[in-house]
C-alpha cells in the first residue's frame, strides 16, 4: 500500500495490519524468529492470573519483551481465561500495572466448548475499562448490534471472530463480516480467531477488514517463521486488492480481447468449425 495508508487506532499508529499471538510456539526462539518474520503490530499475551514474579521467570515473556523492546510493535495484554466482567476487569487493571500499557484485548467467554464470547459481560466490562482510560480491543461475534454496542461503551476498534478460536476454518459468515463493514464504515475492524490460512487472511481484507489477529495458525504450523511471512504477504496483498477495487462479477463470459477488426473467418467459428 501507498505510505499514505496509515493504520491508526485511538489516534496512536499501529506499524501493520496483522497481529501475533504468542503461545503455543515449540520454543521461544521459533517464536521471537516468527515476529521477526511477520513484523506485527501487536502481539499479545495472556497475563491469566500470574503474579509478578512468575512473569519474570517465564523465558516466552522475557522474549516477547526482548523482542518487543526492538521493534515497532506493541504489547497487546488480554484478559484470556475470564468467565466475567469483574474477572476481567481486574485483570485488565493487574496488566497494566505490570506492562505499563492501556492496551488491552478483553476477552470475557461465554461457553467453553466453543469459547464464544459473552456479550453482556464483555460490554459491561468494555464500559468500565474505558471509563478508566483502557484502549479497549473487544474480542467478540460477528452481530452488528452487539458490536454497535461494544462502541458505543467507549472502544476504539471491534474484533469479531472469523470462526471459533483455533479451528482454522476462516471467514465461515462472510455476509456477516460484509454487513459490519457497510454499516460501520468508519469502524476499525480487526477479524481475530479462526484464521487458518494465508488466503483466508487475505479474503479477510479483500472484504474489507481493517486487520488481523491469529496465533494458532502460525506456531502451529509445520514451519512457523515461513507461515508468519506468508501471513504477513497476504495481510498486505487483501488490502492493497481492497482499495484497487474490485471488477464486477458477470453472469455470461465476457471476451477479454475484442474481435472488431479480425478476419471473418475467426469470427465466424463456431465449436472449431465454420459457421455458414
Amino acid at each position: 500500500m501507498a505510505d499514505s495508508d496509515v493504520f491508526t487506532i485511538a489516534g496512536e499508529e499501529i506499524s501493520s495490519r496483522l497481529w501475533l499471538g504468542s503461545s503455543m510456539y515449540p520454543s521461544p526462539d521459533i517464536m521471537v524468529s516468527a515476529f521477526a518474520s511477520a513484523q506485527p503490530g501487536f502481539v499479545t499475551m495472556s497475563l491469566r492470573r500470574q503474579t509478578a514474579g512468575d512473569l519474570a521467570n517465564n523465558d516466552y515473556h522475557e522474549r516477547v519483551n526482548q523482542w518487543l523492546s526492538a521493534s515497532q510493535s506493541r504489547l497487546l495484554p488480554n484478559t484470556a481465561g475470564c468467565q466475567s466482567a469483574k474477572e476481567a476487569i481486574q485483570l485488565a487493571i493487574l496488566a497494566r500495572e505490570l506492562f505499563k500499557t492501556s492496551w488491552i484485548k478483553l476477552e470475557v467467554i461465554g461457553d467453553e466448548y466453543s469459547l464464544q464470547p459473552n456479550v453482556f459481560e464483555l460490554v459491561s466490562a468494555a464500559r468500565e475499562l474505558s471509563s478508566q482510560g483502557f484502549h479497549v480491543l473487544p474480542y467478540c461475534t460477528d452481530d452488528l448490534v452487539v458490536c454497535e454496542s461494544l462502541l458505543h461503551a467507549g472502544c476504539p476498534a471491534i474484533m469479531p471472530w472469523g470462526a471459533p478460536i483455533g479451528t482454522g476454518k476462516g471467514i465461515i459468515n462472510p455476509y456477516q463480516l460484509r454487513t459490519l463493514r457497510a454499516r460501520l464504515p468508519d469502524t476499525t475492524i480487526i477479524v481475530d480467531a479462526g484464521i487458518g490460512r494465508p488466503s483466508q487472511a487475505m479474503q479477510a481484507m479483500e472484504m474489507g477488514a481493517d486487520g488481523v489477529l491469529l496465533n494458532t495458525a502460525v506456531a502451529k504450523a509445520a514451519n512457523p517463521v515461513t507461515m508468519a511471512g506468508a501471513f504477513a504477504a497476504a495481510v498486505d496483498a487483501g488490502r492493497t486488492a481492497y482499495h484497487a477495487g474490485f471488477m464486477t462479477e458477470r453472469d455470461m463470459a465476457s471476451p477479454s480481447t475484442p474481435v472488431a477488426g479480425m478476419p471473418f473467418w475467426h469470427t465466424a467459428m463456431r465449436g472449431g468449425q465454420p459457421h455458414e
